[in-house]
């Protein structure tokens, strides 16, 4: 069984004219269109399945200024006053609450590194707190062991994968903009060497403003229009657990798992950083960029198979805009998870938190995580063709920053002072090497 997604009916006409387009229904590329739209932009949002029904629904659920890669954290920072700000718009459906996040360990080395990342970030305003062993062990109560430390941090959250980008989308309507499921954009139309228009599987819309937000599909469709953009996905298995559970931590992280609370009282259960490698085109021939992260994070990996290659999101073949592409024929990116990891996951769980025990599986389902070759994000508006902006790459953990790339991106394209710094975000940071690059977090 997939995970679980929220179903929302949309419009089905397609404007024949817009300020912006944005492709891609994930947590970005509605924050993109969200954003825009209450800025008083006409904005088109075109899914070619389901909104959220990819990355945007398979993960934890976090919302974290903890252990971010520098890079990322004033954006992640202004990511949580964004929740906040949409909820109060939107209502509570998405689930966002800061609810604080909880890191306990036995190991040394790890307790170490958290300290170190907690001295940089208190200089950079951000509550972070060192537990001893005693206090992990009160906030951790529920795993009924004794650890060496943790962390709590009282200003993170979560929000809800599966009502979170579908009711974003809804806000979109809401402010004036329009969200089309189940249409594709093949491709761009180009007049004097800039965006002119897109051309879907229903039509083509005139607009002189494109946002790519296609995740996992990105760097296939830049490809299309000889714009290079390095790019690689790993596929991730995690399970949930249906309600009953009393007296867990609402976002747990620990080594052997970790767990967090969903909108309907059940909890995600994942190991962090474990996940399968299915071979892709793409990957075989960029691999050379992604050489630092595999030797950084190999030992989390593990072999895959076939199936990112059948799937087709990271082909590097041309299609032709009137005939059915890859798009079409997988509208929605739903792999099968690893029956092994997924067993493990929920035998760690119950070791770890009795309270699970007895508690029935709900689903579990896999995901294909794209990722950059230093593990940031680009979100850059001079990627190779005017009036295309390129927000992509988010690297796992870019459910908790959506609302702020969205932000930044309707920054970018508005002529606003940008929310965050953008130098770090750039597309050619890699034309030079990622040596010493790849972010530890």
């Amino acid at each position: 069984m997939p995970a679980p997604l929220l179903s929302i009916e949309t419009a089905g006409d397609l404007p024949a004219r817009a300020d912006c387009v944005v492709i891609g229904g994930g947590v970005v590329g509605v924050s993109a269109a969200y954003w825009l739209a209450r800025a008083g932009q006409s904005v088109v949002l075109l899914e070619k399945g389901r909104i959220g029904a990819e990355q945007s629904s398979r993960n934890w659920g976090w919302c974290r200024q903890q252990n971010r890669d520098a890079r990322e954290l004033p954006l992640s920072t202004r990511s949580l006053d964004l929740w906040e700000q949409m909820a109060a718009d939107l209502g509570p459906g998405i689930g966002f609450r800061r609810c604080g996040l909880l890191y306990l360990t036995d190991d040394p080395a790890e307790l170490e590194g958290w300290a170190a990342w907690g001295r940089f970030a208190q200089g950079e305003g951000i509550d972070t707190r060192m537990l001893s062993g005693p206090e992990a062990a009160e906030r951790g109560r529920a795993t009924g062991k004794s650890w060496l430390g943790g962390v709590w941090s009282p200003t993170d959250g979560i929000a809800d994968p599966a009502s979170a980008a579908p009711l974003i989308a809804q806000g979109i309507v809401k402010h004036g903009g329009h969200v089309i499921q189940s249409c594709a954009a093949r491709g761009l139309e180009l007049e004097a060497g800039r965006v002119a228009g897109v051309v879907t599987e229903r039509g083509t819309i005139r607009t002189g403003t494109v946002v790519m937000a296609g995740g996992a599909w990105a760097g296939s469709f830049l490809h299309q229009l000889g714009i290079g953009f390095p790019q690689a996905s790993v596929r991730s298995s995690i399970l949930s657990v249906m309600p009953g559970a009393e007296g867990l931590p609402d976002a747990l992280h620990t080594a052997a798992v970790s767990a967090t609370r969903r909108g309907d009282g059940g909890y995600t259960l994942a190991i962090s950083g474990r996940a399968n490698v299915d071979p892709t085109p793409r990957m075989i021939a960029g691999a050379r960029h992604f050489l630092p992260m595999f030797a950084k994070r190999w030992r989390a990996l593990r072999p895959g198979g076939l199936q990112g290659w059948a799937a087709g999101f990271e082909t590097r073949a041309r299609w032709s805009l009137d005939r059915e592409t890859p798009m079409e024929r997988v509208r929605i990116l739903d792999p099968h998870p690893s029956k092994a990891l997924v067993r493990e996951t929920l035998a760690r769980a119950r070791r770890l938190l009795p309270a699970l025990r007895d508690i029935p599986v709900q689903a579990s389902w896999a995901g294909f995580i794209d990722s950059t070759p230093d593990g940031v994000p680009v979100i850059d508006a001079d990627c190779g063709l005017p009036g295309l902006v390129l927000a992509a790459g988010l690297s796992g953990h870019g459910f908790g920053i959506g609302p702020g790339v969205g932000h930044l991106v309707a920054d970018m394209i508005l002529g606003r002072t940008p929310i965050t710094e953008i130098a770090q975000y750039r597309l050619d940071r890699f034309k030079g090497s990622q040596w010493g690059k790849v972010a530890k977090f």
